[in-house]
């Protein structure tokens, strides 16, 4: 199966490879070609995602398409809250979805492939916070979120990185060699229900996605 993967650094997509692996019990492959996209952080994922779809419907052999992006400190995504009358208007994870059913309504039939699939994450706040699945118990969605409403966050992205990488600026060699030690990790471990406990909105998600592949 060709998944293309998107995400704020080239580091976490192959983390995100694995973890997808994990899920599906097989390995998946890197469509060709994929999309030029060059610029990263959420907001630049987000402005070319519209670009990236095209591209991978009309000019690529993608099965797959899956895009993670780190909420930071914007809402975290809640299916009884998104699908509400009036769901949060800054929730990345729907912000992504609208974004992307728009441009799939435009699409004409892709009749050698079939349409692309389809998965969305959340990192809660990022996703070195994924990373410490199995390492840091206080570490998760919950806590993050009542971080948020009592203005106290229990962490920070600097100190999330430093429990990773040791570092809170680490290279781009050490960030993809520690984020494929922590996925490799967290699936050798089994640790993939705990993550997606731990994670129920954002990881819970993507993985509720790739299994309905």
């Amino acid at each position: 199966m060709k998944v293309a993967i998107f995400s704020e650094s080239n580091a976490d997509e192959v983390a995100i490879r694995i973890l997808v692996d994990g899920i599906l019990g097989t390995r998946t492959e890197v469509p060709s070609p994929m999309p030029p996209i060059r610029s990263r952080g959420w907001g630049a994922v987000l402005r070319d995602l519209p670009m990236a779809l095209r591209h991978l419907h009309y000019q690529s052999d993608a099965h797959a398409m899956l895009v993670v992006l780190d909420s930071d400190r914007s809402p975290l995504h809640r299916a009884s809250d998104c699908q509400s009358a009036k769901p949060p208007k800054k929730c990345r994870l729907c912000q992504m979805a609208t974004i992307l059913t728009q441009v799939q309504n435009t699409l004409a039939p892709r009749p050698t492939y079939g349409p692309l699939r389809m998965a969305l994450g959340l990192a809660v706040p990022q996703i070195e916070a994924w990373y410490l699945a199995g390492r840091d118990p206080h570490v998760s969605e919950a806590a993050w979120m009542v971080g948020l409403q009592s203005g106290k966050p229990p962490y920070t992205g600097g100190s999330l990185k430093k429990q990773v990488y040791g570092t809170d600026e680490p290279l781009l060699e050490m960030e993809t060699s520690r984020a494929k030690e922590e996925a490799e990790r967290i699936v050798r471990e089994g640790k993939l229900s705990l993550l997606e406990q731990l994670f129920p909105g954002g990881f819970g998600s993507l993985a509720g996605d790739v299994r309905s592949w």
